[in-house]
């Protein structure tokens, strides 16, 4: 197991430090672990799944019925 600091997740999803925060407030990003008093690390693949997860929703999206492709053609 691997923990990675703030800026590497920021490097990984390409995140502000402001949204990390906001989405771990709203329950959809994996919490930070205290390492001390002022250190946090994330579990590094706890933010591979989180990844992961979007590109299976943009997937998905893309697969729906009456979603649009290319050119505006419906897919």
């Amino acid at each position: 197991m691997r923990i990675i600091r703030l800026k590497e997740v920021i490097d990984s999803t390409g995140l502000a430090r402001s949204t990390i925060y906001k989405y771990i407030g709203e329950g959809t990003f994996p919490k930070p672990v205290s390492l001390g008093e002022r250190c946090v690390a994330w579990v590094e693949s706890e933010v591979h799944d989180w990844i992961l997860a979007r590109i299976e929703e943009r997937d998905s999206a893309e697969k729906s019925p009456g979603r649009f492709g290319r050119l505006g053609t419906v897919v």
